[in-house]
């Protein structure tokens, strides 16, 4: 039986791909700098800081962490003013509900943490966790495993007694290297093609999949 479940958010429980394109869009337009959807799309898990530092460096241009930062400060701002665009994948809440009480739960995630205070409050689903860790809780982003580390210390979880639900082979690959096992969800822009080259242990369409709590809770059910 695990002892935690460590949730990502961006694509994962929440489908906020159209709010984070938007937003890193609208910031880099602002300072003329330009990438493709697709380029920020396949970053999401990563972090902001480290997609504007590849942005950055793809220009040409000398990576300034003071600018960076003003560049991520502005992507949230925007974010959080596109919140209307973000919604809960179908079977996010009913499996939320179906775990709470039953293992400890935690969210770890690559965005910035008032993005998702304000998206977790937004949709009333802070009270599900015990511990939230963001990018600001971390110095390496993902697939360094830092993240998921740190939220089982803070679970007072055994990482080999944690399991992970992840959409991004950043995040599997994570997971993975935290020695935590890994439900992998295809809700993400990575395929199950993708995903499965990183070996997670179960691989769902939908968090609606009735393998998921079976899986997490064993003997519990």
């Amino acid at each position: 039986m695990f002892e935690a479940v460590v949730f990502d958010w961006d694509g994962t429980l929440g489908d906020t791909r159209r709010a984070i394109v938007a937003s890193f869009q609208k910031a880099l337009s602002e300072v003329n700098l330009k990438a493709s959807d697709e380029y920020i799309e396949r970053r999401i898990g990563i972090g902001a800081s480290d997609t504007f530092r590849e942005i950055l460096r793809s220009a040409e241009m000398t990576v300034d962490e003071a600018f960076v930062k003003r560049l991520v400060e502005r992507k949230s701002e925007l974010e959080i003013e596109f919140a209307d665009q973000v919604k809960l994948f179908p079977g996010a809440l009913e499996l939320l509900n179906m775990l709470q009480g039953k293992i400890r739960m935690g969210l770890a995630s690559m965005n910035n943490r008032r993005v998702i205070l304000h998206l977790l409050r937004r949709n009333d689903l802070e009270k599900y966790f015990a511990v939230i860790l963001t990018a600001e809780s971390i110095s390496r982003s993902k697939p360094n495993p830092e993240i998921f580390l740190k939220t089982a210390v803070a679970l007072n979880a055994n990482p080999e007694k944690c399991v992970v639900a992840e959409d991004s082979i950043f995040g599997v690959k994570a997971a993975e290297s935290a020695g935590m096992a890994c439900v992998a969800v295809t809700t993400g822009v990575y395929s199950k093609q993708e995903l499965a080259k990183e070996k997670p242990d179960l691989i769902v369409e939908s968090l609606a999949d009735k393998r998921i709590v079976p899986f997490i809770l064993g003997d519990v059910l």
